[in-house]
């Protein structure tokens, strides 16, 4: 039997029973990559209002008594629907779906049979697989490439079918029904149970399906195909926005194109030609400044040569600056006498760090400088460079390295 989110995809909310309630975990993802799993319980309703994710589709939100589904997982011929809050076997219950989410659910997922089948139709380009994203939605085309004139095409007979407002309908055919073999589909879930569900869009496509659709395709609103991306082997993904989606991306550009119209100060049709010329300019203005850094660093250079600290412990610091401007200051010094430490960065926070001199000072001393810092480098030949997070500790580390030459001098 179909659940009724299947039947009946525009239905918001009903009554049904609680037929069990079991103590479960569920993993989410956290903040920062990390897992987190949530102590809950499992609920089964006589039959359910939201979507358990499949075919591609993620599940449906709600809520059951104004409780929080937070996941919807299908287990054979049942749904189960998992709570924080317990709820009573045997007693009755309002279900309600997050609307904007499940009729967001219904416009990606039926234009992306829509476009499945026109892509087919027009050019032989099979799907292989789909993702409803977040963001955007994703079908995996059976093809090491596809054209943009053949990406304009399908794009532009879909919304041709959008706005000749065709029917869709669902029913459900028995397994051994011979109807069955003339449906296109990529196979059933080894625990499928009961009836095959058939989605058909009027003398366009019929196809296996266990989603939830819109009725007519006037409900898609229109499609926007993004443009293609290169996939697996062989294969093309096709990206697409449908209905509410591509409102939502004209509204996000539109007002992208009204920041950079202010900050470049020039119309949306010059934008690209306004970024090119500020792309040159910036580039120009880089070369030359490495070319001045490189002048400094050698100055610089001469003039800790001149250093009374000139044999012993000898530091630098510099807010602006690179690796390469430390190394300038090294390569052209080219001593191997004196320990010199070169900082640059934010005076209290991270920077970057250089410590040359006898190889075999550096590299005991190169790895404390690091810990003293709270950073990580690497070294080797009698230089030990790195990325460092507390150089608000810089006077600790030269007083690091005086206490080594003084241990040294002492000892010959």
């Amino acid at each position: 039997m179909a659940f009724l989110c299947q039947r009946d995809s525009y239905a918001r909310e009903f009554t049904t029973t609680v037929v069990s309630c079991s103590p479960a975990e569920l993993q989410t993802d956290a903040s920062g990559g990390k897992k987190e799993v949530l102590s809950g319980f499992q609920v089964v309703l006589e039959d359910t209002l939201l979507f358990p994710e499949g075919g591609g589709q993620p599940d449906d939100r709600g809520t059951i008594n104004d409780i929080s589904v937070l996941r919807v997982t299908r287990r054979g011929a049942q749904a189960d629907h998992f709570t924080q809050t317990p709820l009573s076997p045997g007693s009755q219950v309002q279900v309600r779906v997050d609307w904007d989410r499940r009729f967001d659910h219904m416009q990606q997922h039926s234009g992306q049979h829509l476009i499945t089948a026109v892509a087919d139709h027009l050019f032989g380009l099979k799907t292989t697989s789909w993702e409803l994203g977040r963001l955007r939605s994703v079908i995996e085309l059976d093809s090491p490439s596809v054209t943009a004139e053949q990406v304009a095409a399908i794009e532009q007979s879909v919304n041709q079918k959008i706005r000749d407002r065709l029917p869709v309908s669902v029913r459900e055919l028995s397994l051994d029904d011979p109807e069955v073999e003339q449906v296109r589909g990529r196979g059933l879930p080894d625990d499928h149970a009961g009836p095959i569900r058939v989605v058909t869009i009027e003398g366009v496509d019929s196809n296996m399906c266990c989603g939830t659709h819109v009725s007519n395709l006037s409900d898609l609103q229109v499609i926007k195909i993004l443009g293609t991306e290169k996939g697996k082997k062989n294969k093309s993904n096709l990206v697409f926005l449908a209905g509410n989606r591509v409102l939502k991306w004209m509204e996000r550009s539109h007002g992208s194109e009204k920041a950079l119209t202010t900050l470049l100060k020039c119309g949306a049709e010059d934008h690209v030609e306004a970024v090119k010329k500020l792309q040159n300019a910036t580039k120009l203005l880089q070369k030359n400044n490495l070319s001045l850094l490189r002048d400094l660093a050698v100055h610089t250079a001469h003039s800790l040569r001149s250093s009374p600290d000139w044999g012993g412990v000898v530091t630098l610091h510099r807010k602006e600056g690179d690796s390469e401007f430390m190394n300038i200051i090294a390569n052209e010094i080219g001593s191997e006498e004196t320990l010199l430490f070169l900082t640059v960065g934010d005076e209290k926070g991270a920077g970057l760090f250089l410590l040359t001199g006898p190889a075999e000072a550096v590299e005991t001393l190169g790895p404390r400088v690091a810990e003293v810092l709270e950073g990580k480098g690497a070294g080797k030949k009698g230089r030990f460079q790195g990325k460092a997070t507390k150089m608000s500790r810089r006077a600790e580390v030269q007083a690091l390295l005086q206490d080594y030459i003084s241990t040294q001098s002492a000892e010959e």
